[in-house]
């Protein structure tokens, strides 16, 4: 499975490309972001390491690394990202979006869209990592379509989507 790029009504979610480090090291600037995840704000240079890697791939022909930078169709500005791993099994996403562009709707709006792509893609089993004190990602989650389980991964709920 190969990352393309898919619209929302107000993103384009762009397969990651190295050169988007520098404007992504300022989106994820704010060490709020990492209340939940731990890790501090990386820098560009950080940022080009993890996404010349991302980009390669995982190297395990049965694992897809899927990778997208979430842009505003009205500004035309990075405001997050949202990547999915995917296996035989099911595809595990997350999303992250900056501190600026948070309360409008947007990380939801983007994990709506990936599930959807998702599932266009074949997918049938979505999976999301949630910390138990992060209302906003479970209500991300829960948009998106996928239900909290009772089961705990890293001090993480398992949310589930099973179609």
């Amino acid at each position: 499975m190969i990352a393309t790029r898919f619209d929302t009504e107000r993103l384009a979610l762009l397969p990651l490309h190295v050169e988007y480090a520098e404007e992504m090291a300022k989106v994820l600037a704010d060490p709020g972001l990492y209340t939940f995840t731990g890790g501090e704000p990386p820098s560009a240079e950080v940022l080009e390491g993890r996404y010349t890697r991302q980009v390669a791939g995982s190297g395990d022909p049965g694992e897809s690394w899927l990778n997208w930078v979430i842009s505003s169709l009205r500004d035309d500005e990075l405001v997050g990202y949202v990547q999915a791993t995917v296996t035989a099994e099911a595809a595990e996403i997350a999303w992250v979006l900056g501190t600026a562009w948070q309360g409008r709707g947007y990380a939801k709006e983007a994990a709506v869209g990936l599930v959807a792509w998702l599932q266009a893609q074949g997918a049938r089993r979505i999976i999301a990592h949630v910390h138990p004190d992060h209302g906003a990602s479970a209500s991300v989650a829960a948009a998106a379509g996928l239900s909290r389980t009772d089961q705990i991964d890293d001090g993480e709920f398992l949310w589930l989507l099973t179609t």
